[in-house]
């Protein structure tokens, strides 16, 4: 892929790819709150969470809480998802079944899930992916029909709702993120919730069976989310992100340049005190960083959505999703090929959100089976995300709307 024409890191200066909450040095002192679920919790309106040491350690305790539960071992995915996922099955010794996206859409295809589910369908997961809030009820469904559990992948999405409440709620298990560039960060760690409150008791169960502490683990977290307190912000990403990305793109190496290159072997551990207690300070400033968000992803949508051929992707029907960056679906594959090559690296928070399906990495290829998911690998040949960070101004946010019109077919 050749370097982007573009200025890369212009003035010495790379956007995040996402809008994640910056922390403040006030943030970092210790001694501070440890109720970081508690106080989440009551803002999202839900009876509980559960902090693990990430989206997808949450995930693993909810396999593994499943699979207590039943002697079920397949459990349904979306094609086009974040390679952890599929990581986490793995990690639980279950059997993972692809199921195909609606055409044009990140939605399961309906037709495809009911195909994938039957009698030893464990769980299916429903993904909100980027922030938008996806379609559950296909899935609540198929689980309704064949008895599986349905878990939603809100990763991307916390605090996003759909009919006036939180996402995580329609199926029997959600689960958010805190890693690093997502809205609120401890730099790793994940919150888990369940409407059902013997379920819920048994998610702790699990957890405290399972979980160690990892003293080690937890120091190296606490490290990184000191050094990602110091370089979150434009320029301190070209150091810790942008020239890394470079260099894989240089070495003709996307999947490393998209950061979705994760090893097999999943940390699981404790989350100190310290950690808690910074979440916690800067939760404080979460609603209000949202909605600052929100306001301003409705001030670019038009603009974006005026781009010929070019779909802006929104929340189904009831949802009011968050906006850590635009999800867009170009016409053909061409065009995001061309838009990527003058954007990707050039440090304006422009890239694929993943490099491919799931049967397309190189290294998934021993855990994930080859299916045929046309609908997943045509999405991902014409996906790109854009960044919605406060450090975007409107002049670079131009730069990026002439550039995908330049890479668009002519009318």
């Amino acid at each position: 892929m050749p370097t982007p024409r573009l200025a890369a890191g212009a003035h010495g200066r790379d956007i995040p790819p996402t809008a994640g909450l910056p922390l403040r040095w006030s943030d970092l002192l210790p001694g501070g709150p440890a109720d970081l679920e508690t106080s989440l919790a009551a803002w999202l309106g839900v009876d509980a969470l559960q902090l693990e040491c990430s989206g997808t350690s949450s995930l693993v305790v909810s396999l593994l809480t499943l699979a207590r539960r039943s002697s079920r071992k397949t459990v349904v995915l979306p094609a086009y998802t974040c390679p952890l996922v599929a990581l986490a099955v793995h990690h639980c010794g279950l059997r993972l079944k692809l199921c195909d996206l609606a055409p044009g859409h990140f939605d399961l295809d309906p037709d495809a899930l009911e195909a994938a589910c039957d009698g030893d369908t464990l769980a299916i997961v429903v993904t909100h992916l980027a922030g938008r809030v996806a379609d559950t009820d296909a899935a609540l469904r198929c689980a309704a029909r064949c008895g599986a559990a349905v878990i939603e992948d809100a990763a991307q999405a916390l605090g996003a709702r759909r009919n006036g409440r939180s996402v995580g709620l329609d199926g029997d298990i959600g689960f958010f993120s805190l890693a690093a560039g997502k809205g609120l960060s401890i730099y790793e760690g994940g919150l888990l919730l369940a409407r059902d409150p013997a379920l819920r008791d048994e998610l702790r169960a699990t957890s405290a069976r399972t979980v160690g502490r990892r003293p080690g683990w937890e120091a190296r977290r606490s490290l990184e989310l000191l050094a990602y307190a110091l370089l979150y912000g434009p320029r301190g990403m070209r150091l810790a992100y942008g020239n890394p990305q470079r260099a894989a793109l240089r070495a003709g190496d996307p999947v490393r340049a998209a950061g979705d290159d994760f090893p097999l072997d999943i940390p699981i551990h404790r989350v100190g005190r310290w950690r808690r207690g910074v979440g916690a300070r800067a939760a404080r400033r979460l609603p209000a960083f949202l909605d600052d968000a929100r306001a301003r992803a409705r001030r670019r949508l038009e603009r974006l959505q005026g781009l010929p051929g070019v779909r802006v992707m929104q929340d189904t029907a009831g949802g009011d999703g968050v906006w850590p960056f635009f999800m867009l679906l170009l016409p053909d594959a061409q065009s995001r090929r061309l838009a990527l090559d003058r954007l990707w690296g050039a440090g304006l928070g422009v890239g694929p959100l993943f490099v491919h399906t799931l049967p397309d990495y190189d290294y998934l290829r021993p855990i994930v089976a080859d299916a045929p998911v046309p609908h997943a690998r045509d999405f991902a040949a014409r996906t790109l995300s854009i960044t919605n960070s406060r450090w975007l101004d409107d002049e670079r946010f131009e730069v990026i709307c002439a550039s995908l019109a330049a890479s668009l077919p002519s009318p």
